[in-house]
């Protein structure tokens, strides 16, 4: 990078589920005006399309958040719901106490407020048609829905790792970006060899019964800090079980019953 930030460009997010309630994921991508990418993505367990959608917008706005932004950025997606609500509807909501024009209680107020919390007032929501052959749009849709079918898709990892921290109680994270090249004859990927060392490390401090701070534990799962703020409950990672332990700490024990186990607690899978 030279000494001038490198601005975003161009934004755009998306959610999909599958049932609705159901398994679902999103995905959202930012660009860079020297033609870097970042995307993100996550899962929940047992969510609804309509969250995952505000899910997704909520990632970008926090992430564009203290980055130079283009004038003209826009985060483009294809959810009515979500551009009307957060461009229509918030304010009534408000109003008559989180409240419908019908009286009932306005659904996903948590991510709404959230949402409105991260609101830029140089940033405005633009509709896309989805499947409507816009690249950013459907890549979105396809980080989205692998997330939602239990897959973990590679991510593209841009500007915005070096321009500028996603999460300022986070320590980055290392990137495949930042690899050495493989030496002659290792094939595996970079990205595949940091994935092996995680799961090495989360077998070892299973093993040693080590708590983790939240923070540790948000470097290990790579996972937002704000969003495992939110957990309280025992929750399933991959081949472990993450366990409270009361002091604000977390430990590992690795789940012999796989990903079955957690259905049977009702819990999420990071």
């Amino acid at each position: 990078m030279g000494s001038k930030p490198v601005r975003v460009v161009a934004a755009a997010c998306d959610g999909a589920c599958s049932g609705n309630p159901g398994p679902g994921g999103w995905g959202a991508l930012i660009r860079f005006e020297n033609g870097a990418v970042h995307e993100m993505g996550g899962a929940e367990r047992n969510t609804t399309n309509n969250r995952m959608e505000l899910t997704a917008a909520l990632a970008v706005l926090e992430a564009i958040s203290e980055l130079p932004r283009h004038p003209d950025l826009v985060v483009r997606t294809d959810s009515r719901y979500l551009i009307d609500g957060f461009s229509k509807w918030l304010p009534g909501w408000k109003r008559k106490g989180w409240r419908t024009a019908a009286g009932g209680a306005v659904l996903n107020r948590d991510l709404w407020e959230q949402l409105d919390a991260a609101r830029l007032a140089d940033v405005s929501l633009v509709h896309v048609r989805g499947h409507s052959g816009d690249p950013d749009n459907d890549r979105c849709d396809a980080i989205a829905v692998a997330f939602s079918r239990g897959q973990l898709p590679e991510l593209a990892a841009g500007e915005v790792l070096t321009a500028a921290r996603l999460d300022a109680d986070v320590p980055p994270v290392p990137t495949a970006l930042d690899q050495s090249p493989p030496v002659p004859g290792d094939l595996a990927p970079a990205g595949l060899q940091q994935l092996l060392s995680r799961l090495e490390l989360a077998d070892r401090l299973a093993l040693q019964g080590y708590g983790l701070s939240l923070v540790e534990l948000a470097q290990l799962v790579e996972q937002p800090l704000r969003q495992l703020e939110r957990r309280s409950e025992p929750w399933i990672w991959r081949d472990w079980q993450v366990q409270p332990l009361g002091d604000g700490r977390w430990r590992l024990q690795r789940n012999a019953g796989g990903l079955d186990a957690g259905k049977a607690a009702g819990q999420e899978s990071g």
